[in-house]
């Protein structure tokens, strides 16, 4: 049996990566963010670590020596209670994507990346299986009620469309977290392979929003990282 759920009050994370200069990035940068991070170099290192600890995700490379990535993932599905897995391949085709979805990857992130867009799809992974029952959300002046679908900024009430008000929805349940456009599109436009990309869509549909939500007088909430998607924070003093 492998378990899933992360143990202590910090989720531990398990990084397969036979590159030692990728694999030491990645876990300084997760351990700065208060994860503890174990290490494996192969396939068969990754499935004996997983069987023997509990953790909270599993962050692996396709291409390792051995049993690469897509028989890693074919094992951990054979077992009750996998954690989720974010695969990480230079690959970047969509037949590929398809292949490692379908193998039974929770997501995919194609090399280079930003290790922001990395975090937020790691933070996304930790959250899954957690019910998030939360209706009403409020940052600063802005407050959505989900059940009444009613937002509103200093009191004004917004005038969203429906996508519009499920995007809002999405950076409030994430506020302070980036959040990349594939996210987008796979959490609130529901379509997990993109045969056709919804940047542009996801990009106008976010300066509408952003229009809405930020009008003057008050202080910009929605932020635009560059390369790597948007979030939503607290206005600098």
């Amino acid at each position: 049996m492998i378990a899933a759920m992360a143990t202590g009050e910090r989720s531990r994370i398990l990084v397969v990566e036979d590159e030692r200069k990728v694999a030491r990035a990645l876990a300084t940068g997760l351990a700065a963010e208060g994860y503890e991070v174990d290490l494996a170099a192969t396939g068969e290192e990754c499935l004996a670590r997983a069987r023997a600890g509990s953790f909270g995700a599993i962050v692996l490379d396709w291409m390792l020596p051995g049993m690469d990535g897509l028989q890693v993932l074919g094992a951990l599905r054979g077992a009750r209670d996998a954690p989720p897995v974010l695969l990480l391949t230079a690959r970047d085709a969509l037949e590929d994507r398809v292949a490692g979805l379908d193998a039974g990857a929770d997501d995919y992130l194609v090399k280079p990346f930003a290790f922001p867009e990395l975090l937020a799809r790691v933070r996304a992974l930790l959250r899954r299986g957690q019910v998030d029952a939360r209706t009403r959300f409020r940052l600063e002046q802005l407050e959505l009620d989900a059940r009444a679908h009613r937002a509103a900024r200093r009191g004004r009430e917004l005038d969203l469309t429906l996508r519009e008000f499920e995007l809002l929805e999405f950076l409030l349940r994430h506020s302070g977290e980036t959040v990349s456009r594939e996210m987008l599109a796979r959490e609130v436009w529901k379509v997990s392979a993109r045969a056709t990309p919804l940047d542009n869509v996801i990009d106008v549909t976010m300066a509408r929003l952003r229009r809405k939500v930020d009008a003057p007088p008050s202080a910009k909430l929605i932020h635009t990282i560059r390369g790597v998607g948007f979030v939503l924070r607290e206005a600098e003093a």
